[in-house]
This record gives C-alpha cells, structure tokens and sequence, in this order.
C-alpha cells in the first residue's frame, strides 16, 4: 500500500550509505548474519540447483550472492533503499555475479505486477519494517512456484513491549518507522492459504526464519 505523503518513511535515510558500508563490511569478513544462515541451511536442504530467486527487501545481498554460489541460477532484488542496491551490486562484481543478479528499486507491493515468480521467494527481516503485513506476504507469497523463506521477529512479549518503547521514542522524535511485531499464527495462517505447507521453523533469541514449500497438488 503507498503512504500518504506525510506519513511515507524515508527508507534512503534510514537504511543509508553508512549502515550499508557496515553492514557489507561486516558480510564480507563473517558471512551472513546468524538468523539469515538459519535461512539460507534450510533453503538449500531444499534444493536450489538451476532456480531463480526473488529476495524482497534484499539488504546488501547476502541471500543472493550465496544462494547463486549454492547453485541458483539467476535472482531479482526488490528494495527501497538505494544505498543497500549499491552495496549489493557492488558485491555482485566483486564476485562476478552481476550478469546473474537484477537489483530493482521500490515498494514490492507497488511492483508486484510488474515482477515475475520465482522459484524461491525470501524475506529477510522485511515484514517487521512493514506496517500492511497481509499485503506483502499475500503479493510475495503469490510469486513463490517452489519456496517461500522469511525472518522476521519471534512472537514473545517481552519483544512486543520492547518494540513498543522503541516506537514510543520514535514518535516523540517525530520519526515516521516503526517496528512491527506480527503474529506468528497469523503469518502462518496466511501463508499456509495459498497452498504452502511449512518445512523450517527456528527460533533465536529474537529472531525467527521459517520455509514453506508448495503443496503438492
């Protein structure tokens, strides 16, 4: 869903060239993140082999590079922020991927249309950035033939109330992002309607990355 004038969040600024750099740096010397490894083991017990890729708020392009090096053969990168589709085709030179990976800036929903499937759909820490959860997994999950991989924040009170005080700050702070802890069950619910059945469930401290597959039939 577009946001108002008023209320639309400046994703350049808040994931800018500064968090990107640190964050590339950091890919570049440890690998992926804990929670998105989680993601990504799952993923490739699954079988990736000649697939193409959608990643949907793809950051620096962690799942991209390494699911091409597992044997994906080809993957598109939805973000809205410029600064992180720098950082990832940056690393795609750097390790000869970029004739293989697209990097497409904007609000997926606003692009569903015009972004074909995939064989394998993922979502690394995006809902929790997005206020409209049902319209985003429900366009994602749409373009998904075989796979479907998402993180997103484990469903605990503790986290709630934490996202809660962190939201209180921003708004005094006139800040438009908030943080969004979804239901589990809910985004579970809503997945499993479109004919996908969960292979992958592990929880972390705070975080939580679960795969579905496509029903057979």
């Amino acid at each position: 869903m577009p946001q108002p004038g008023c209320c639309r969040v400046d994703y350049d600024a808040l994931f800018d060239d500064r968090d990107a750099k640190r964050q590339l740096d950091d890919y570049r010397r440890n690998g992926p993140a804990r929670h998105t490894q989680r993601l990504l083991d799952a993923i490739v017990a699954e079988g990736v082999s000649g697939a193409t890729l959608l990643d949907i708020g793809g950051g620096i392009g962690a799942i991209q590079h390494e699911l091409l090096a597992a044997g994906a053969a080809t993957s598109v990168d939805v973000d809205f922020s410029r600064p992180y589709l720098a950082a990832a085709r940056l690393e795609a030179e750097r390790r000869g991927l970029a004739d293989r990976e697209v990097h497409r800036y904007g609000n997926f929903v606003d692009l569903a249309a015009e972004v074909e499937a995939a064989d394998i759909v993922t979502l690394d820490r995006v809902i929790c950035c997005y206020p409209e959860m049902r319209e985003l997994v429900g366009a994602s999950v749409a373009h998904a033939r075989r796979l479907y991989g998402l993180v997103f924040p484990v469903d605990r009170w503790w986290i709630r109330a934490g996202a809660g005080t962190v939201n209180a700050m921003l708004r005094v702070t006139r800040q438009t992002y908030r943080i969004h802890v979804h239901r589990t069950a809910e985004v579970d619910a809503l997945i499993r309607s479109h004919g996908f059945e969960r292979r992958t469930h592990e929880r972390g401290l705070f975080w939580q990355s679960l795969v579905y597959r496509r029903a057979a039939g």
